[in-house]
C-alpha cells in the first residue's frame, strides 16, 4: 500500500436522508417543513457523534467532518466540540437538500440559489472553526460539473462526492477517466482534466471484474468490514483514498419509521458497525492518515 487515507465523517441526522427530507421523493419538502410539523424526538445525532470523537482519539486520527450546517442551530455545542478536538470542518450543505435530481441529474435549483445557500452554510461553519472553510461534499453525493465550478468561485478548494462503480452514477458525467485517486476535474464536468485551483477526492472502490463501491457508509453497514477493507487496500495501491461513515451508523437507538422508498435503510447499525469501524482503523493503523485540508497541494491550489 503506497497511498494515504483520509477518514471523513458525514454529520447529519436521520431526518436529513432523502427519504424523509429535501428530495423529489421525500415525505417533507424541506427541513424547515419537517420542524414545523414533526412532534417527536429528532436528535439521534449527539450521542453517537461523541462516541465517534472518542474513537478517533483512540486511533489518533485527525478527520474531516462534512457538516450539514443546520446542525449548528438544532444541536448547540455539537459542531463546536468537533472543532475543539482538532478536526477539520467542511460543508455538507445548508440542510442536506438534493441539488440535482437523483434520476435525471437535472438541477433542482438555480446556480444563484445554490451559491447563496452554500455561502450561508460556509459562513456558519467558519464562525465556529475560526478558519477558512475549503471543503465540500454534496448531500447524497449528488454532484455535477456546474456545482464544481460554483464551488471554486466561492473559494472552496476541494470536493469529495464522486463514487466510481459499475452499479450507479450520482453525477452528470460518465466518469470514464476517473479512478479512486485525487484529480483536477475538467471545467463544467467531472472527468479528469489539467491543473486548476480545485481538487476532486473520489471514494474508494474494489474491482473484481466489476467495480464495487467500497468507501464506507451504507456499504459498511450492509456488506461488512472485510469488503470495505478490500476496497480501501486496493485503492491505497492506486494512491490516496477516502474512508467515510456517519455517526448515525453506530447509533443504538431505533429511529422513527418514517420515510419513502428506503424501508430497510437503517436495519443494520449500532455496536456492530462501531466494531467494524474500529477493525478497519486497527487494520490500517500503519497507513498515513491526513485530513483533506492537509493533503499535499490542497491549500495552495
Amino acid at each position: 500500500m503506497n497511498g494515504s487515507l483520509s477518514v471523513t465523517v458525514d454529520l447529519e441526522d436521520w431526518y436529513h436522508i432523502p427519504s424523509v427530507c429535501s428530495s423529489p421523493f421525500s415525505v417533507y419538502r424541506s427541513v424547515d417543513e419537517f420542524f414545523r410539523t414533526w412532534q417527536g424526538r429528532y436528535d439521534f445525532l449527539s450521542e453517537p457523534t461523541k462516541r465517534v470523537l472518542d474513537i478517533l482519539d483512540e486511533f489518533n486520527v485527525s478527520a474531516t467532518f462534512f457538516v450539514v450546517a443546520d446542525t449548528i442551530k438544532h444541536y448547540p455545542g455539537l459542531v463546536e466540540s468537533i472543532a475543539d478536538r482538532g478536526h477539520e470542518l467542511a460543508c455538507h450543505g445548508l440542510s442536506h437538500a438534493c441539488k440535482i435530481d437523483p434520476e435525471t441529474k437535472k438541477p433542482l435549483m438555480g446556480i444563484d440559489e445554490f451559491e447563496q445557500r452554500t455561502l450561508d452554510a460556509k459562513k456558519m461553519l467558519e464562525k465556529i472553526s475560526g478558519e477558512k472553510l475549503i471543503g465540500y461534499r454534496a448531500p447524497n453525493a449528488l454532484v455535477s460539473g456546474w456545482m464544481i465550478d460554483s464551488l471554486e468561485r466561492m473559494g472552496f478548494k476541494y470536493d469529495s462526492s464522486v463514487s466510481v462503480n459499475s452499479f450507479y452514477n450520482k453525477t452528470d458525467s460518465a466518469l470514464r477517466t476517473v479512478s479512486s485517486c485525487p484529480y483536477y476535474p475538467v471545467e463544467s464536468e467531472l472527468e479528469v482534466g489539467n491543473d486548476r485551483g480545485f481538487i476532486e477526492f473520489p471514494w474508494a472502490y474494489c474491482q473484481h471484474g466489476l467495480k464495487f463501491p467500497a468507501s464506507g457508509g451504507p456499504m459498511l453497514r450492509f456488506l461488512g468490514s472485510s469488503f470495505i477493507l478490500d476496497g480501501l487496500m486496493q485503492s491505497l495501491k492506486r494512491g490516496h483514498t477516502i474512508f467515510y461513515f456517519h455517526p448515525l451508523d453506530i447509533s443504538c437507538v431505533k429511529f422513527p419509521s418514517l420515510g419513502n422508498k428506503r424501508p430497510f435503510y437503517w436495519c443494520i447499525k449500532g455496536k456492530l458497525i462501531e466494531q467494524r469501524i474500529r477493525h478497519i482503523l486497527r487494520k490500517l493503523s500503519d497507513v498515513e492518515k491526513v485530513s483533506l485540508r492537509d493533503y499535499p497541494g490542497v491549500t495552495c491550489v
